[in-house]
């Protein structure tokens, strides 16, 4: 922080760079951070080009709108174009999981690889004490032991600590999150309020650079189909999959099996299970995909056996604190929205973990991340590796 003198600035106030995106949250955080008399500058992050002229592509809208909010604020814009960056850091994994048959989350590495990596630095470079974004979590600096601590935004509905886990302190240390000690609501008014052009903005949903587009039709520019069988928990074949990079686990629409009923042993096996609502009118799940034999496994019920784990191995782990944390109890998410589930940490190394649910979690996803929390504090995580589905899956 400058000292007072050195620049005419009240000592308090900082030249903060934030990430203007075009939508409500970022505005309000822009606005909230001009209000309190620090010297702010917008950047829009350009982080795809492949097909801005597509109908899924709204990066052009969005800065029309994050420009116009800066105008109303009354900062200035710079468009600043990652996309190369974004293209080899975050889209060329993304690919290289789905290839292998796991089901990545392009939003985490975006946020830790460009969000708060090459846009941390740029802002560096603009001198910048800090940047702030408009995620709902919070930061603090523990004065005990001097760390900054990564906090859930106050929004339950709305926390989006878990889309940034992998931050270390380097980064906390100079990351604002002005609306993460806000009900959505309160930013929504807080727009309307002051007169912000996207005060009523729809939320952006999904993957930023597959947008609202059909995410089957999207991968298949990158990745060739590889059909092959889909069976049951009793083996039978039910129809053909396009390639198991399409599915994920616990996937019910777009399997194309919906017409196919259990039949004579496999009805009994699921009636004896014991499952609730079982029958030969329930729907079916993708449970398990098999890279060896190029089968993807499929079960009837929402509650089938083969859709519940209690032990997770989660490897390429990333800890807030810098080190791993100590076995014992915690709580867990293994997907964004999810309740946090009761857990034990089984072992921890700084770059690997075991965890064990104290109740079945549904769908555990290689490639999902599972993260760790301490009540609010979010500890970090990893990225899932395996879990105990029953074997012969």
């Amino acid at each position: 922080m400058q000292q007072a003198g050195t620049s005419g600035k009240h000592p308090e106030h900082q030249r903060i760079v934030v990430g203007l995106s075009g939508g409500v949250d970022s505005a309000v955080t822009a606005h909230l951070l001009k209000q309190q008399g620090h010297e702010v500058i917008g950047i829009f992050m350009k982080n795809w080009e492949d097909d801005d002229d597509s109908e899924f592509c709204s990066s052009n809208i969005d800065f029309v709108d994050a420009a116009a909010v800066a105008d109303v604020i009354g900062i200035e814009i710079e468009h600043v174009n990652f996309a190369a960056d974004y293209k080899d850091r975050v889209f060329a994994e993304f690919l290289r999981e789905y290839q292998a048959g796991r089901t990545p989350n392009p939003d985490i590495l975006c946020n830790a690889e460009i969000k708060f990596k090459a846009f941390l630095d740029h802002a560096m470079r603009l001198g910048a004490e800090k940047i702030a974004t408009g995620h709902y979590a919070r930061v603090r600096r523990n004065e005990a032991t001097g760390l900054h601590e990564l906090l859930k935004g106050l929004d339950p509905a709305k926390d989006q600590s878990y889309f940034l886990h992998r931050l270390n302190q380097a980064q906390l240390s100079k990351t604002l999150f002005p609306v993460g000690e806000l009900k959505k609501t309160e930013v929504r008014r807080i727009a309307d309020e002051i007169g912000l052009p996207n005060a009523k903005k729809k939320d952006s949903t999904g993957i930023c650079f597959i947008g609202e587009r059909p995410f089957r039709d999207f991968l298949n520019r990158y990745i060739a189909k590889a059909p092959g069988p889909i069976k049951n928990d009793q083996g039978r074949v039910l129809g053909e999959h396009f390639g198991l990079s399409f599915y994920t686990l616990g996937q019910r629409q777009g399997l194309g099996i919906g017409g196919v009923k259990a039949r004579g042993a496999e009805l009994k096996a699921i009636q004896a299970s014991g499952l609730r609502g079982a029958g030969e009118h329930e729907p079916w799940f993708v449970a398990r995909k098999d890279l060896q034999t190029n089968t993807l496994w499929v079960v009837q019920g929402h509650d089938h056996p083969w859709l519940q784990s209690t032990v997770l191995t989660a490897q390429d782990c990333s800890w807030v604190a810098g080190t791993a944390p100590a076995s014992g109890r915690i709580a867990a998410k293994t997907r964004y929205r999810q309740a946090d589930a009761t857990c034990d940490v089984l072992a921890s190394t700084i770059d690997s973990c075991e965890l064990r649910f104290e109740d079945a979690q549904w769908a555990v996803t290689p490639g999902q991340s599972a993260v760790l929390y301490d009540g609010d504090v979010c500890l970090g995580g990893g990225v899932i590796a395996s879990s105990n589905v029953p074997a012969g899956t």
